[in-house]
């Protein structure tokens, strides 16, 4: 297959993205939440530590806090709108190993369950927020939950992370 880097990201001669083994896709919701870009960082950079190539899918507002906080991509890589991620493995053109949710309200239960349904990726939840107990009353479907009450410092969710160890997994 040939491949070409375009900006961040790998294409194959057709322009569709494609993802190199050892890949994990990061689903960013809403950053109501403070400590989303921090963890988000903090885990691209575990990730990237342990050869695993990591892809941030988020909405507008989730990816550019990242690009903004990374500039020139020390641990940022490729960056895709979420729908468009969520387009590419529904039709099977992608696809990732290790699916990380970030999850403080609702939707990001909804994101979890698809990602479960629509990719083979291994589906980790990670749970924070003021109300993340609710939030974990909710998982029905196969995931590693990962979960604690971070909103504004990240260090209890870092240190939950840390315990699963999902870089290794």
């Amino acid at each position: 297959m040939d491949v070409v880097l375009n900006g961040q990201e790998l294409v194959n001669v057709s322009g569709e993205p494609i993802t190199p083994r050892g890949s994990a896709l990061l689903v960013l919701g809403c950053p109501q939440v403070p400590v989303q870009t921090s963890i988000a960082l903090y885990l691209i950079n575990r990730l990237k530590k342990s050869g695993i190539v990591p892809v941030v899918a988020g909405n507008k507002s989730a990816n550019t806090l990242l690009v903004i906080a990374d500039p020139d991509r020390h641990y940022l890589g490729e960056v895709i709108d979420l729908d468009r991620a969520v387009g590419l493995i529904s039709d099977k053109k992608r696809d990732f190993d290790r699916c990380f949710v970030f999850i403080h309200n609702d939707a990001g239960i909804t994101y979890a369950a698809t990602m479960g349904v629509i990719s083979k990726a291994k589906v980790f939840a990670l749970i924070y927020g003021e109300h993340y107990d609710d939030l974990v009353k909710q998982i029905d479907f196969p995931c590693t939950v990962i979960a604690a009450k971070a909103v504004h410092n990240p260090m209890p969710l870092k240190k939950a992370i840390d315990e699963v160890t999902p870089w290794a997994a």
